[in-house]
């Protein structure tokens, strides 16, 4: 009897040895988180289209008040590869009688017939623009006090409206070309002020962002790549990096950063360094131009948030 047990017991270890090694199951993916996006009212006029491309809409919140009201003109984040305008808290302009725009653009992935390719989403904020200047009678916009405004990618075309020369063409046939792209202001979150990588590089050494507004299908696979492109492009770099476009006749602005700039060493996230935002104050103040920059630490501040600088210039007397 102990001699079959015996047996029994090593014909179930030799079978077990023998059988196929149970995989362990891989860790389930976590699924994205999904956005959350603020609560908005719903705007008074919703995907409103300003021009041919699927992602040429903008949604419009009108303030209460019985004369033309100052706007506030938003452009949202992602790098020109996501985002969306559902990304601002309206309310708070709302309440102090302040209408809001916030608008849509063609993704750089969505133009790459256009050379360069970042030319898609700063001229389609450009003509969302024109195009809400266009409708200032029938939305009781007052088109004289319009401040541009978001983060990162949104940052950087708010900053390239306020610098940029006026692009309205008074001989088109168009009235909407007509209409003027200068703004009141642009109080932004980090911005990327340049798009020149040399002057990246030497600011922030570790610096990796900008070569995709430039090249078409992933040209540049790194950042040596668009630093050694430098050259070739900087006719594009000139016309499309805020740095490059400030002038003595342009209006002030207002960059927050969440974290202190220090300037030539690398940095946690060099992508939205306030680096940017003391190199471009400096050049700002040799062409006498009004240029806050705000973060952890910084001095002689007057306005903490980007809210209350926009709500003090929009508000602000005639």
């Amino acid at each position: 009897m102990k001699l079959a047990l015996s047996l029994l017991l090593l014909v179930s270890i030799a079978s077990a040895a023998d059988a196929p090694a149970k995989k362990a199951e891989a860790p389930a993916k976590k699924a994205p988180a999904k956005k959350v996006y603020p609560k908005n009212p719903p705007p008074m006029v919703a995907d409103f289209k300003y021009g041919p491309f699927e992602r040429n809409v903008l949604d419009f919140w009108q303030a209460k008040s019985d004369k033309p009201t100052p706007l506030l003109f938003f452009i949202h984040g992602g790098g020109w590869m996501g985002g969306d305008k559902k990304g601002i808290s309206v309310e708070p302009f709302l309440k102090e009688g302040i209408s809001v725009v916030s608008i849509n653009y063609r993704y750089i992935s969505q133009a790459q017939d256009v050379v360069p390719p970042v030319k898609a989403p700063l001229t389609d904020a450009a003509l969302a623009l024109q195009t809400v200047r266009s409708k200032a009678a029938e939305w009781n916009i007052d088109k004289t006090r319009i401040a541009a405004s978001g983060g990162s990618a949104g940052a950087c075309s708010s900053l390239w409206l306020a610098f940029h020369d006026d692009m309205a063409d008074p001989k088109s046939s168009d009235p909407i070309k007509r209409e003027s792209t200068r703004l009141l202001t642009a109080a932004v979150n980090g911005p990327q002020t340049t798009l020149d990588p040399k002057q990246m590089r030497e600011w922030t050494p570790n610096s990796r962002y900008g070569g995709h507004a430039f090249s078409k299908a992933g040209e540049f696979k790194n950042f040596d790549d668009f630093v050694a492109a430098r050259e070739r492009i900087l006719p594009w770099i000139n016309e499309y990096s805020p740095y490059a476009l400030v002038s003595t006749d342009d209006p002030p602005v207002y960059c927050y950063f969440s974290s202190a700039p220090a300037i030539g060493q690398e940095q946690k996230d060099p992508t939205h360094t306030a680096n940017f935002g003391v190199k471009l104050q400096e050049h700002c103040k040799e062409k006498g131009v009004a240029c806050d920059v705000v973060y952890p630490g910084a001095t002689d501040v007057k306005y903490k948030t980007i809210n209350e600088y926009l709500i003090a210039k929009l508000k602000q007397a005639k």
